[in-house]
């Protein structure tokens, strides 16, 4: 019966970082069309927010499966990136709705003045939600790499999840540098390595103990 559930557990964590990895790969690939400008106005913003609007829930959802995948003495780790989790899922579910959903019509329908402040756009109100919730995923994989022994395949996902941590001042200092350039953005292509690559170690941990 444990055993039972235990494989459940491990099924659910591994479609749900599986899907969120897919996700966060279609963004980093439609973000290098757009900088290498092969993706246009208004498609660029469109799937850009689309894959970023699959990473967050899935990725909540695997973050469930590791909490109770791991030892009880880890749980206290697994509990607080699940708290990180949440509320990095809570900033940027709210955002790339709003984007999708209000700004990017009313932008083709030539009335976006009336809902500017709703605009991501750099050093706006959205672009610093945004900010802040890539710095609570980042928060959100350092308290889960600790969940992590450094042995094995584990070793691969600790410290994938802990990259992922360390380039977040790199992050912040796009999104917060007072001149936002194209050229800025490229210094954060590091995270395009460690985001994926974090969902896809996490979804290959889960399918390691399924198997």
């Amino acid at each position: 019966m444990i055993e039972a559930q235990n494989k459940l557990v491990h099924k659910f964590g591994f479609w749900f970082a599986f899907v969120a990895f897919v996700a966060s790969a279609g963004y980093d690939i439609v973000q290098l069309l757009q900088i290498a400008g092969i993706l246009k106005p208004p498609l660029d913003a469109v799937l850009i927010y689309a894959f970023s609007l699959g990473i967050p829930i899935p990725f909540l959802l695997a973050m469930v499966a590791l909490h109770y995948s791991v030892p009880h003495d880890k749980k206290i780790w697994t509990h607080a990136a699940l708290l990180f989790t949440v509320i990095y899922t809570t900033y940027v579910v709210l955002n790339y709705t709003v984007q999708l959903a209000t700004v990017i019509p009313a932008s083709l329908a030539g009335t976006l003045d009336a809902i500017r402040i709703l605009d991501q756009t750099p050093h706006s109100l959205f672009w610093d939600i945004d900010a802040l919730g890539y710095i609570f995923l980042a928060l959100a994989t350092l308290f889960a790499s600790f969940s992590f022994s450094n042995q094995g395949f584990e070793r691969w996902v600790k410290w994938f999840f802990m990259a992922n941590f360390i380039v977040t001042p790199l992050i912040g200092f796009v999104y917060f540098y007072p001149t936002f350039s194209y050229g800025l953005l490229l210094l954060a292509t590091p995270w395009i390595i460690t985001a994926s690559g974090s969902m896809l170690v996490l979804a290959l941990f889960f399918k390691r103990q399924i198997m």
